[in-house]
């Protein structure tokens, strides 16, 4: 075995080990479903937003945690990023000095060192990865709004995906498919979101007037 892989084995770093295994899994899942239409951070935490009155401790460590207000999905790999790097690093200096950490202490130190650093990454993710639909508006405010193809082309059949801006500047990322009469809409072109069923959001291509619009509030 390699001396990367007794390092990735060695006992006292195995929970950092898993935690990184998971947190490539998971960012090796989204991408992949990412890129046929789908997502899985659509479906999961859709029911986990917590309400800013809420006043018991956990919500309020959720809250000052996640600054960003970025997805559940993402927040959780987050997480088990910087978890993971900051137990290797703390059990690496360990054994430059000739010594190691309990795997528990060590387990502990990370995770409680990784908070505030986890609160700093996420605010700046959240410049570059749209926020949440349920942090500010709800989905059926997106519907008579225009949106720029993300991943396509939309078609009838599995959904694809398109950006959009909220009333309040912030951007995300949806689900859609064209409607049952309409042509496939390219990556790029922007489209109009005119119904949303179970699935995903139905679109037609975008009057120009509304593009217009889109064009100049987006400059803004």
């Amino acid at each position: 075995m390699s001396a990367v892989g007794d390092i990735l084995l060695a006992s006292d770093v195995r929970p950092f080990a898993v935690a990184a295994a998971i947190m490539v899994a998971l960012g090796g899942i989204e991408l992949l479903t990412t890129m046929i239409g789908l997502s899985i951070s659509e479906f999961i935490g859709k029911d986990f937003a917590v309400e800013a009155e809420s006043h018991n401790a956990l919500s309020g460590l959720f809250l000052w945690i996640n600054a960003g207000r970025l997805p559940l999905l993402i927040l959780i790999i987050l997480i088990l990023g910087v978890f993971s790097i900051g137990g290797f690093l703390l059990q690496g200096l360990a054994h430059a000095v000739g010594t190691a950490i309990p795997v528990s202490i060590a387990a502990l130190a990370a995770a409680a060192g990784s908070i505030p650093l986890i609160r700093n990454a996420s605010r700046g993710l959240a410049r570059i990865i749209p926020r949440d639909e349920s942090y500010a508006v709800s989905e059926s405010d997106f519907v008579g709004q225009v949106a720029t193809v993300s991943v396509g082309p939309l078609d009838q059949g599995l959904p694809g995906r398109v950006r959009l801006k909220d009333v309040f500047g912030n951007w995300h990322t949806v689900s859609a498919r064209a409607s049952h009469d309409s042509e496939a809409l390219p990556v790029g072109a922007s489209v109009l979101l005119v119904d949303r069923d179970a699935k995903s959001f139905i679109a037609i291509t975008a009057p120009a007037d509304l593009i217009e619009q889109q064009q100049s509030s987006n400059r803004a």
